[in-house]
C-alpha cells in the first residue's frame, strides 16, 4: 500500500495493520497490541518490510499502529517519517532510520490532528507539511519544533463533496517561489504556508471533473530545467481519474469508463491556463513515475470504476510513456503490457538503475487470495523501461566520479566522470537529479526531477568525459536532501549514484 526508497537502495513498504496476521512472523516477543482490531487483537506478524533490492531479500519491520492510508517522506538527514493512519494510528508519527539493524520508531502523539488520507511534502526548511486528511481541512507541520497547531485551508472544505469528498490526498507540489501548488478534486491554488494566505487561486480543469479520492487521478511537476535563468518555469500534469457520481455508481454496481484526459498547466504563468491532452488508455487509480531522463511513466489502475473496496474493474495492464518536450499529438506511446492487474492499492517507484518496482493490489477488505475478481496481490515486479534494452549498452554512461554518497552544495560547480563506449553527442549529454518518492494511492510525494543540463563538456581520454553543470540555487528549487544523480545521453541514462544536498 505504501512504498519509499531509500538512500541504501532499500525499499520501506507497509500495508494496514488490521487485515489479520501475515504470513511473516516477527522476532520474538514484538506484537501489536490493538483491542479495537476486529480481526486479531495481539498481532506478531510483519505488516512492514524494508526490502533490499540489490540482493531481492528483505526483512520484517515492526509497527505499533495501525498506518492504513497514511503518507510520509524522506527527511534531509536520510531519515523516513511517516505520519497518521488509522484509529489507534491516526495521531502516530514514526520514524524509520536506513541501517542494517534499525526499525520503526513511534511517538503516540505527534500530530496535532488525525490524518488519514493525507498528503506530506518535505519543505526547504527540512521539516514536513501535513495537508489535509477525512475531515481535516487545514495541515501543520513535523516535526513540531516550530509550530505546533494545525492551519485552516477553506480550500479543502470548498473542494469536499459531501459524503463522497473527491479532494483527499491532494496533490502537493513545492513551486520554484516556495509557495504551495495545491490540487484538490478539480481545481487548485498557490498557497503561501509561512503566513497561511492563498496567494494565487488556479482555473478548474477543462470539463470539471474530479481527480482526486476516490476518484483518483494521478499527477506530477514536469522536470524542472533551466535553473540559473532568471524566471524558471513549472510545470504540472494532472492524469486521469473517475467522472463525477463513479464512486456512488460503483457500489450500486454500475462501472464508469475512467478519464483519459490529461490536463497540463504552467503554474508560474502570470494568467495559467490548463491545457487538455488524450491519453491513449482511460485510467482511474493509475501511478504516475519521473524516470531519469524526463519522460513520465503511467502505470497501473483501471478503465472503470473507482477507488474503493471492489469498485475498479477492468485492469490497464499496458504502461504509457508520457514525452512532455514532444509536439502535443505525439506525447504519449503505450508501453508492453504486464500480466498482472495492479488495481486499488497498488505501488510504483523509481529505483536507482533505471527499473521501476511495481507492488501491491489490494481492492478487497482484508485479503482475499480465491474466490474474487482481483485477488489480493503478493507480487513484486520491475518494469524495465525502452532505455534498458541491451542496444542501448555502449550509448549508455557509467559515472565513474563522484562517488556515491557525496556531498554537494547549493550554487556551486559539480564535475562529473562519465565513461561511454559508444559514439557520443556531446550536446546530448545532460545530468538529471530525482527525488524518491513516498508512494500510495496513485500518488508519489515529494516527487521531483532537476535538470542541470552540461554547461560544460568535454573528451578526457579513451571514452571518457567530463561534465560540469551547477547545482541548484535554492532549497525551493530543491529541498536538502538524498537525490538520486543521472548522467543522460541520447535518452539513455546511467545507472544513478547518491548525492546529499545539504
Amino acid at each position: 500500500m505504501h512504498m519509499q526508497l531509500l538512500k541504501n537502495d532499500r525499499v520501506v513498504m507497509y500495508d494496514r495493520t488490521d487485515f489479520g496476521p501475515s504470513t511473516l512472523p516477527l522476532a520474538s516477543g514484538k506484537c501489536h497490541n490493538d483491542p479495537t482490531n476486529t480481526v486479531v487483537q495481539v498481532d506478531c506478524t510483519a505488516h512492514s518490510v524494508e526490502y533490499d533490492v540489490l540482493s531481492n531479500k528483505f526483512r520484517a519491520l515492526t509497527v505499533q499502529s495501525n498506518v492504513w492510508c497514511s503518507s510520509g517522506g524522506v527527511m534531509p538527514d536520510g531519515k523516513l517519517v511517516q505520519t497518521g493512519g488509522f484509529s489507534d494510528g491516526e495521531l502516530r508519527v514514526r520514524v524509520f532510520s536506513p541501517c542494517e539493524s534499525c526499525d520503526w520508531h513511534e511517538t503516540p502523539n505527534g500530530l496535532a490532528a488525525k490524518r488519514w488520507y493525507a498528503t506530506n511534502h518535505v519543505l526547504p526548511d527540512g521539516r514536513q507539511i501535513v495537508v489535509g486528511g477525512r475531515e481535516q481541512f487545514n495541515y501543520e507541520f513535523v516535526p513540531k519544533n516550530i509550530a505546533a497547531d494545525t492551519f485552516k485551508l477553506h480550500f479543502l472544505s470548498e473542494t469536499n463533496e459531501r459524503g463522497v469528498e473527491n479532494n483527499l490526498y491532494p496533490f502537493v507540489f513545492l513551486n520554484v517561489d516556495g509557495n504551495l501548488f495545491i490540487f484538490a478534486n478539480n481545481r487548485a491554488i498557490l498557497l503561501d504556508y509561512v503566513n497561511n494566505k492563498v496567494v494565487k487561486t488556479y482555473p478548474k480543469i477543462p470539463g470539471g471533473e474530479p481527480r482526486s479520492y476516490p476518484s483518483t487521478g494521478s499527477a506530477v511537476l514536469l522536470p524542472l530545467k533551466n535553473l540559473t535563468a532568471a524566471t524558471i518555469q513549472a510545470e504540472v500534469l494532472v492524469c486521469g481519474g473517475a467522472p463525477k457520481g463513479s464512486f456512488v455508481q460503483a457500489l450500486q454496481g454500475k462501472f464508469v469508463k475512467a478519464l483519459d484526459t490529461c490536463g497540463r498547466i504552467s503554474i508560474t504563468d502570470p494568467k495559467p491556463k490548463w491545457v487538455l491532452e488524450t491519453m491513449p488508455l482511460a485510467r482511474v487509480m493509475g501511478d504516475m513515475v519521473l524516470l531519469p531522463n524526463g519522460k513520465v511513466l503511467v502505470i497501473n489502475g483501471a478503465r472503470s470504476g473507482s477507488a474503493g473496496w471492489d469498485l475498479g474493474r477492468d485492469p490497464v495492464l499496458n504502461p504509457v510513456l508520457y514525452m512532455p518536450d514532444n509536439e502535443i499529438e505525439s506525447r504519449f506511446k503505450i508501453l508492453n503490457p504486464t500480466n498482472i492487474p495492479r488495481m486499488y492499492h497498488s505501488t510504483a517507484v523509481l529505483l536507482r538503475d533505471g527499473r521501476v518496482l511495481v507492488g501491491g493490489s489490494n481492492p478487497h477488505a482484508y485479503y482475499n487470495f480465491t474466490g474474487v475478481l482481483y485477488p489480493t496481490e503478493l507480487s513484486l515486479e520491475a518494469f524495465y523501461p525502452g532505455y534498458l534494452d541491451a542496444k542501448f549498452n555502449n550509448l549508455r554512461p557509467t559515472i565513474v566520479a563522484p562517488k556515491s554518497m557525496s556531498g554537494i552544495r547549493y550554487s556551486k560547480k559539480l564535475k562529473i566522470q562519465v565513461v561511454i563506449t559508444g559514439e557520443v553527442t556531446l550536446s546530448l549529454l545532460s545530468v538529471t537529479m530525482v527525488s524518491p518518492a513516498f508512494n500510495t494511492h496513485s500518488f508519489s510525494m515529494n516527487q521531483r526531477l532537476l535538470v542541470l543540463g552540461n554547461d560544460k563538456v568535454m573528451a578526457s581520454g579513451k571514452s571518457t568525459y567530463k561534465i560540469e553543470v551547477m547545482t541548484p540555487g535554492s532549497g525551493n528549487l530543491a529541498p536538502a536532501g538524498f537525490y538520486l544523480l543521472f548522467v543522460v545521453h541520447q535518452d539513455i541514462p546511467s545507472q544513478g549514484i547518491w548525492v546529499h544536498l545539504k
